[in-house]
């Protein structure tokens, strides 16, 4: 394998003169921009390996890797002629996260003579702290209110497990995920609001002060302590958290004369008339110490100005983005290392150094002739760990979201197969269907238009600020988020491709006059404020790039319940147990209302062979 190296000088002097227009000719500047994109191809490979380099020890934001990753970023935009942001003396700007939290010794004490307790300390720990918990100490009777699930009003169905209690000043008790027995469509609903911050959230506005949270026996991981997730918010949740083991569990509804798997399976049923109840004489002191770790990020961000001379127009900035951190040693939770890769570098050639080479590539065309409006370049990092980049930039008040035309988000772009180029969000404006089409006739890619603009990447913190936004993506593969993301697996060629398309675009929208318009597109899919409700787990890959009805899949995990299932690349999902699947959202919904451990068919396309399996999802930790 090549040993990944700076950007060669000869490939940086290049970047410079053409920035500069040095040696520029009028029929170079009216080339298609395909004979321009073939020279572009060394400085694309030379940006991604020396971003996907092991010494940068996988981009992890606040780290080392992600600093040295940063100041090389903001060199190469030194070099195409960016300047800082106005106000800004740097292309770096800081950001302030929450890298972290653990818990430093939490205890929960069942008064009484003689009073029990139990803590965190210990290698047969029984208590921990949930990842948003306050930190401190709070005292009072006890209620268990089933599985601490409220569906808004307008969602068809009337459930609230806090109806009816009094939680005012008392320790609440509720159960991880949501009830087992329900029917398929009452559980999809449910599912969508049982993540633990959500119900932490209806805990405190009830009046609790403190939450307790159990893995029931009916359910998966029974009896597990909640995992301290990596969590990036800057407070708690204003209520203090916790979860106790199964057998902990057991001795508070023993206490009041309750049977924890008797009270559970009558919930299970999914009937919103089963509630909850006090612990009748049940009061314990729950004490939660917990420690958050802040660091510091640091977007690149440089602007283009317009050409002189250049008359005032409407919304003068048009934002090119893409981000460079990535998921270092893969310990954050959000790797897909397999056996025998756990704690390896996570090098993200494709995720998402692909995406900055072309993020850069695309400023330096357009850098070759400026329009009537700016190029912002910005190079978020924060983006694994919850679109922290972005997001800080959109609140900051240095370049306000109303002075952007638009904005064009590359992310994961350099694996493009068979002639396919994804782009996402179109839907975002009335505009962007037209304009992405005409941009492609001399590039020649097979497109896949998506409306969709709700995305796990930083164009949706663009889309909330109501900034019309593209998303280009080449699909999912089999290395997604493993170590194996290395820079010679890329489509160098397509890649340059990609370029062509999204300068041209750029163009565009660097000359029309008037800015193009914003459109709100109401998400697909629902989804509470946390993953931590999601409970199954399949190991399929799906293939965003294709066009099919169905789901194709872009791979399986190694080992996982599709693979053992004898699911492979390229199978098309039509139906997951009894259900018709036409579309990833088909599948999404299908997947909320399966139950762990409990196997069901699959139907799917081999070469257009319909063929059936049986899978099995295993429960997430």
């Amino acid at each position: 394998m090549k040993e990944a190296a700076p950007a060669p000088e000869r490939d940086r002097d290049r970047r410079v003169g053409i920035a500069r227009g040095v040696a520029l000719s009028i029929a170079l500047l009216a080339c298609p921009a395909s004979a321009a994109a073939a020279d572009d191809v060394a400085d694309l490979r030379a940006d991604v390996e020396r971003l996907a380099a092991p010494e940068l020890g996988g981009r992890l934001t606040g780290t080392e890797g992600e600093r040295a990753a940063a100041a090389f970023l903001a060199e190469e935009l030194r070099a195409i002629g960016a300047r800082p942001l106005p106000g800004a003396d740097d292309l770096l700007v800081p950001f302030e996260f929450t890298a972290g939290a653990r818990d430093r010794g939490s205890t929960l004490r069942l008064e009484g003579q003689p009073a029990t307790e139990w803590g965190s300390g210990s290698e047969s720990r029984q208590v921990q702290a949930l990842s948003f918990s306050d930190d401190g100490e709070v005292s009072g009777e006890v209620v268990f209110a089933g599985y601490g699930i409220k569906v808004p009003d307008d969602k068809g169905l009337a459930y609230d497990s806090f109806f009816g209690l009094d939680l005012a000043g008392k320790i609440v008790i509720v159960l991880r995920y949501f009830p087992e027995d329900a029917g398929e469509e009452t559980r999809a609903v449910l599912s969508r609001y049982a993540g633990l911050r959500y119900k932490a959230m209806h805990a405190r506005e009830a009046g609790a002060a403190g939450l307790i949270v159990i893995t029931g026996p009916r359910s998966p991981n029974a009896g597990e302590l909640v995992p301290m997730t990596f969590d990036t918010a800057i407070a708690g949740s204003g209520v203090v958290a916790a979860s106790i083991t199964g057998d902990v569990a057991g001795r508070l509804f023993a206490a009041a004369g309750r049977d924890l798997a008797e009270t559970q399976a009558a919930l299970d049923t999914g009937n919103p008339h089963v509630g909850g109840f006090p612990l009748a004489g049940v009061r314990v002191t729950l004490d939660v110490a917990i420690e958050r770790e802040r660091r510091q990020g640091h977007n690149v961000v440089g602007v283009l100005p317009p050409r002189a001379g250049a008359p005032p127009v409407e919304r003068p900035w048009l934002l090119l983005g893409a981000h460079y951190d990535h998921l270092g040693e893969g310990r954050h939770g959000n790797s897909l290392a397999r056996k025998g890769e756990a704690g390896q570098i996570h090098r993200g050639a494709d995720d998402n150094a692909s995406g900055v080479a072309a993020a850069l590539a695309t400023a330096g065309r357009l850098a070759m002739s400026p329009g009537d409006r700016g190029v912002v370049v910005a190079l978020w990092s924060g983006e694994e760990l919850g679109l922290l980049g972005s997001t800080d930039f959109v609140r900051r008040p240095a370049l306000a979201p109303e002075s952007l035309v638009a904005c064009l988000n590359f992310d994961m772009v350099g694996r493009a197969r068979d002639n396919k180029l994804v782009v996402q969000g179109v839907g975002s404006s009335p505009a962007w269907r037209r304009l992405v089409e005409q941009a492609n006739v001399p590039v020649g890619f097979d497109l896949q238009l998506q409306d969709d603009p709700q995305l796990p990447t930083d164009s949706a913190s663009f889309d909330r600020a109501g900034v019309p936004c593209l998303n280009f993506f080449t699909g999912g593969h089999e290395d997604y988020h493993r170590p194996s993301d290395t820079p010679e697996k890329l489509n160098y060629d397509d890649l340059a491709r990609v370029v062509d398309l999204a300068s041209n675009v750029g163009r565009r929208l660097l000359t029309v006059g008037e800015p193009i318009d914003f459109t709100k597109v109401e998400p697909r899919i629902e989804r509470g404020p946390a993953t931590d409700g999601v409970r199954a787990f399949t190991g399929t890959i799906p293939d965003y790039t294709t066009e099919v009805e169905g789901l194709m899949l872009a791979g399986v995990i190694e080992g996982g319940p599709a693979d053992q299932a004898g699911l492979a690349e390229g199978d098309v999902i039509v139906e997951l147990g009894g259900r018709r699947i036409t579309n990833i959202y088909d599948y999404t919904y299908a997947l909320e209302a399966v139950k762990v451990g409990v196997p069901l068919q699959v139907v799917y396309l081999r070469a257009g062979e319909r063929r059936e399996a049986t899978i099995t999802p295993r429960a997430r930790s």
